[in-house]
């Protein structure tokens, strides 16, 4: 039998060795979680109320003790727990004792509080360009047409120059392309001015759900999630989510976008003895419920491959059915907990994930599922060279912080002493498309007042040189008239005795 060996904060054994697992409960035998398969990705599933959130307790302060950096969110408030130690209780000490941890003791993990709103939290941002065309339309629920108008839109801001970092810029550029559709659609395709009102209104509701505290600067730096504090544990990153559940898209967006950031952006480093960062997504029905098959694709390869750059992702979701097979497949380490066989979907989830496990001669998975009592799971990891263990019924340990929330002064005083809070708390508005194409309507405007100004002055110049001008008098006098009188009817009787003298001479006449 495999004994856990006590873990000091900075991660390192009593016997000097760096901690290499994590024990989750005891079964038969003690369960554990090994380090260096902990970046094969792993789900936790198990009806309301049957224990997840200890088990990801567990699992994030087991990942901060080995020196790893953990982000997850806070669906409930109850995760922010982490930040302080427990309390002695004899139903503790019971399981402790059950399970064989020595040297157990109640203690807090490094936390750093995060908030798309900034107010249980670091705000957390990013710029329009980061988030992109593509999730950006998932975020507004666009169809095909206006996905395309809007990949126009940054095409445009491409080529221009021009940085779409919050919704101001995205609306002032929208409005652009929309006096300007006839050139733009020459060039790109054609961009109507429906599809702008539409896109144009979509974000009218996305900023009502707050979202114009998400886009703006400072934009969240990935560096900032993988720190360690001075003893060496891993500081465990919590996103303040009560709130940000409650608006889907939004959520699962914005994790969606932290986990692309890190495939595209850290190096490849094989498989490491430990990960360098664990990924939680919480409530991951939301990120898959509507997803359209192009987003289902994205997320199923950046979950495939980003293991050899260090990332651990995890699942958490009620039912492992919410998980697309394709991404499930690639989920290597597994804690079941309860699952409630009420309805036939119910039931065909519980065969699903009794069907998922390797076999255990000595357990029926099937009929454990539907009786596991609350803090119990069905647990298989990933053993020697990374073979999935048989699965086992699991006592899970018990956490080490508080399983509660903090109090608000509480909260206020771990976000008093973080390290990144000068960098991110106040926000920064630099000049950026709304700036640089207010100061050119601006221009065109001045330039069209002064145009204005100067045919008008042209216009007046004129009117005032007619005015000045000498008129001469369209009548004659009884002179002029007279002599003109005369010069006709002389000048009519020497032509016509010209015309007789003519025809004489053409027909042969003497006068």
């Amino acid at each position: 039998m495999r004994y856990y060996l006590a873990v000091l904060p900075n991660g390192v054994c009593r016997d000097g060795s760096v901690a290499d697992s994590i024990l989750l409960g005891k079964g038969d035998q003690q369960v554990f979680l090994q380090a260096r398969y902990a970046n094969r990705h792993g789900l936790v599933a198990g009806a309301t109320g049957t224990g997840k959130t200890v088990t990801l307790l567990v699992l994030a302060e087991g990942f901060s003790r080995m020196g790893v950096p953990v982000f997850m969110a806070d669906a409930k408030g109850d995760v922010a727990g982490l930040a302080a130690a427990g309390t002695p209780h004899a139903r503790i000490d019971e399981r402790i004792e059950r399970i064989g941890i020595a040297d157990y003791r109640q203690d807090a993990s490094p936390v750093v509080f995060w908030d798309l709103w900034g107010q249980s939290g670091h705000p957390v941002r990013a710029t329009v360009t980061q988030i992109g065309p593509t999730l950006l339309a998932r975020m507004l629920d666009l169809n095909d047409t206006q996905e395309g108008v809007l990949n126009v839109v940054f095409r445009v801001a491409d080529e221009a120059g021009l940085l779409l970092l919050d919704l101001k810029d995205l609306r002032a550029l929208l409005t652009h392309v929309a006096e300007n559709r006839t050139t733009v659609s020459a060039r790109y395709g054609l961009v109507n001015t429906a599809s702008i009102g539409a896109i144009q209104r979509r974000l009218l509701t996305l900023e009502a759900d707050g979202a114009e505290h998400f886009f703006a600067e400072p934009a969240l730096e990935l560096d900032d999630l993988m720190r360690t504090d001075l003893s060496g544990r891993g500081v465990i990153n919590l996103l303040a989510a009560e709130n940000l559940i409650t608006k889907p898209r939004l959520y699962s967006t914005f994790l969606l976008w932290m986990l692309s950031e890190l495939f595209e952006r850290l190096p490849e480093v094989g498989d490491p003895d430990r990960p360098r960062l664990v990924f939680v997504f919480d409530e991951a029905h939301l990120l898959f419920g509507d997803a359209p098959a192009q987003l289902r694709r994205r997320v199923e390869q950046v979950v495939r491959l980003i293991r050899s750059k260090g990332v651990g992702v995890y699942f958490c979701s009620q039912n492992p059915d919410d998980i697309p097979n394709e991404i499930l497949g690639q989920l290597g380490n597994r804690v079941q907990h309860a699952l409630r066989a009420f309805t036939p979907r119910d039931q065909k989830a519980v065969r699903s994930a009794a069907e998922t496990f390797v076999p255990n001669p000595g357990l029926d998975v099937l009929e454990a599922i539907t009786t596991l009592g609350v803090g119990e799971a069905l647990v298989s990891t990933l053993g020697d060279k990374g073979i999935p263990r048989p699965v086992e019924r699991t006592l899970i340990a018990p956490p080490r912080c508080r399983m509660g929330p903090l109090t608000t002064e509480e909260r206020q005083t771990v976000r008093a002493r973080s390290p990144v809070g000068a960098k991110y708390d106040r926000t920064l508005d630099r000049e950026s498309a709304y700036e640089v194409l207010k100061k050119e309507a601006e221009a065109a405007a001045v330039a069209a007042e002064a145009e204005a100004q100067r045919l008008a002055e042209e216009k007046a110049t004129r009117a005032a040189e007619r005015k000045s001008a000498p008129r001469r008098s369209s009548r004659q006098s009884t002179g002029e008239a007279f002599l003109k009188s005369t010069v006709r009817t002389v000048g009519n009787s020497i032509g016509r005795e010209i015309s007789r003298n003519l025809m004489g001479v053409l027909f042969g006449k003497k006068r």
